[in-house]
């Protein structure tokens, strides 16, 4: 089966790859990379397994052994030549990837570009936590976000500033700098000490890890099963709530677009 068609002419897809089950991968996902005539993929965080639905003829390039104008070059060309091109992105292509900068340069090619969702890591850890991350009662807000270091975070996001809505947080590409993490989360005057947290690596993958505790404890523990890379730090009550609301939606004196309460002197607002 040939990829190149009159409707992937000159386009390029960027995909979301998903957090690492082969099986939490998109059906359109798998539909593009079936047809592809050329894959760039992440080899540092992309689960190979996601390759098994290329044709045997497809190019297949890992981007952590090339640098951004390669990429470039290699999605530009194929695309001008009339091949369909994948450029895969870990997680969802939305969250802290380099599709910007990609599409503004392809786009001034005249290449179209398409961008593909995917199941971000959050999403990822959260199932395997079984959390729900806007608990009522707790908190309706998440925050997602990372430390700063090679890479500068605007002032107005500092962690302690953020840290003081009390919501839900999660940072990616944090784990090395978990102490400092969790030393600006206890600025912000809100979380404790007894603030729940958990560190989630490689989540959904085979050899997931997942470390319970609090803000007391979670950069210890996480630093004794020597995790550097590859994880979630997830901060907030939704971890392990003590009290949490019913939805209003399904309680059943509740009125709602598509249901009338049963209780009419219940309070609907």
């Amino acid at each position: 089966m040939q990829g190149n068609n009159n409707s992937n002419s000159k386009t390029v897809y960027f995909v979301g790859s998903g957090p690492g089950d082969p099986e939490l991968i998109t059906l359109k996902a798998k539909k593009l990379v079936e047809q592809a005539d050329v894959i760039i993929y992440s080899g540092s965080l992309f689960n190979p397994k996601n390759l098994k639905y290329a044709r045997k003829d497809a190019v297949l390039h890992d981007a952590a052994l090339i640098d951004r104008e390669k990429i470039y070059q290699i999605l530009r060309d194929s695309a001008l030549e009339g091949k369909l091109a994948v450029r895969f992105h870990d997680g969802d292509p939305a969250l802290f990837s380099t599709i910007r900068e990609q599409i503004d340069k392809l786009e001034a090619d005249g290449i179209t570009c398409k961008v593909v969702p995917g199941v971000t890591a959050i999403l990822g850890a959260a199932a395997d936590l079984k959390l729900e991350v806007t608990l009522p009662g707790i908190t309706q807000t998440l925050i997602i976000t990372r430390a700063e270091l090679r890479t500068p975070v605007p002032e107005r996001e500092a962690i302690s500033e953020l840290a003081k809505h009390g919501a839900t947080m999660a940072f990616y590409l944090s784990v090395h700098l978990i102490g400092d993490v969790v030393k600006e989360l206890l600025k912000g005057g809100v979380y404790t000490e007894q603030t729940p947290a958990a560190v989630v690596y490689r989540a959904t993958w085979e050899d997931e890890k997942i470390i319970k505790g609090t803000l007391g404890d979670i950069a210890e523990k996480t630093k004794k099963e020597k995790i550097i890379k590859t994880a979630l730090i997830i901060v907030g009550d939704v971890i392990a709530p003590k009290k949490y609301e019913h939805s209003k939606v399904y309680d059943a004196g509740f009125t709602h677009g598509y249901r009338k309460a049963e209780n009419k002197n219940s309070n609907n607002k």
